[in-house]
């Protein structure tokens, strides 16, 4: 299976592969928890839609914050 949008498309905003999951797992689990207290359904999967806003340029590597929290 081919990732849509290209990994070179993804790159132009964030050019670390392992920062680029970090941003797009962070990102996923806020839709999804959104989606959840909204009682909203999602069409395509939180992953999807993450990676898809990151393509279009909406996060970059300095946009969110991927350190982990201890509960």
């Amino acid at each position: 299976m081919m990732l849509y949008p290209a990994m070179n498309k993804l790159t132009e905003y964030i050019p670390n592969r392992y920062m680029m999951v970090n941003v797009v797992a962070r990102r996923a689990r806020q839709i999804s928890v959104e989606a959840e207290n909204n009682g909203q359904h999602l069409d395509d999967k939180p992953v999807t839609l993450a990676i898809h806003e990151v393509a279009e340029g909406k996060f970059d590597a300095h946009s969110m914050d991927t350190t982990i929290e201890e509960k």
